[in-house]
């Protein structure tokens, strides 16, 4: 009877990999989402502009970004997008972590509008940086970039209005 150990390479260790990728961003939904515990009520009290989503469309679209998010960076890393590369992925998910107190804990709509200016940069150059090594984890972070486009000015015409 022969034995088998855990693979040192292969599917099963890519996939395994894949789970601080996925570890990181399940951190940043969830500290954004314990900043947020009044967050429907704070978003239904503001004077908002004609194109604001409902409140309830947030969590199912941000979910999905996540998803993209985590495995954008794992095709990345596994390409070889080295320190600048993963630094960068690092740096948006610590922007993309700061906006929700900023704006729902807070109350800091023109600092949370400053965070989110930033973090759209921060996406683009995560997308150069990705594309060198994988198009497919470019390419995953486009929905996410156009998401944030769209919050950004969510995000300014709320500064406005309020």
């Amino acid at each position: 009877m022969s034995t088998t150990s855990a693979p040192t390479s292969g599917p099963a260790r890519d996939v395994l990999a894949l789970l601080p990728f996925v570890a990181a961003v399940a951190a940043v939904a969830v500290l954004g989402g314990l900043a947020a515990g009044s967050s429907a009520q704070t978003y239904r009290a503001l004077d908002l502009p004609p194109f604001a989503p409902p409140s309830w469309l947030f969590g199912p679209v941000w979910t999905v970004l996540y998803v993209m998010i985590a495995v954008a960076g794992w095709l990345a890393w596994r390409a070889g997008a080295g320190v600048p590369g993963l630094a960068a992925w690092v740096a948006q998910l610590l922007l993309n972590l700061a906006w929700t107190p900023l704006f729902f804990a807070a109350d800091r709509y023109g600092w949370a509008l400053v965070d989110i200016a930033a973090l759209l940069v921060a996406i683009v150059a995560v997308i150069a940086l990705f594309a060198r090594v994988s198009r497919a984890a470019a390419w995953l972070l486009a929905p996410y970039l156009l998401w944030v486009g769209f919050a950004t000015a969510l995000n300014a015409a709320i500064v406005i209005l309020n």
